[in-house]
């Protein structure tokens, strides 16, 4: 069992920076590839990054590629999301989520924890 806790989320310029943290419960959270998601009010969730176990790969949608970056500190059992750049339409609750298996990676319904989201507010 994983718990997760998501944090750093906040009201932000057009342009400005956040850093998301997620905090993971349980010895395992080596063992899982963790990605970062996100939904927009009205909208479907939707896949942001992702990371696997050891941190060596990762995956990004296209409309963060260059601004968003994703790590991970297995130490201290937590996942980060560095968002600079930001615009507008990224205002979003973000998600972060677990998986064991880096397969269907981007698919929503394929992680098996959830933290309860943090807001991200993107003013023009």
């Amino acid at each position: 069992q994983v718990q997760l806790v998501e944090s750093g989320g906040g009201l932000v310029q057009a342009g400005g920076s956040l850093r998301l943290s997620c905090a993971a419960s349980g010895r395992t959270f080596s063992s899982y590839a963790m990605g970062w998601f996100r939904q927009a009010l009205g909208k479907e969730r939707e896949f942001v990054a992702a990371i696997s176990w050891r941190g060596g790969r990762s995956w990004y949608t296209d409309s963060v590629k260059g601004r968003f970056t994703i790590s991970r500190d297995n130490v201290k059992n937590t996942v980060y999301l560095q968002m600079n750049s930001l615009k507008p339409e990224d205002t979003a609750v973000y998600y972060c989520a677990g998986k064991i298996s880096i397969a269907s990676i981007y698919a929503a319904d394929e992680y098996d924890y959830w933290g309860q989201g943090t807001q991200v507010t993107v003013s023009s």
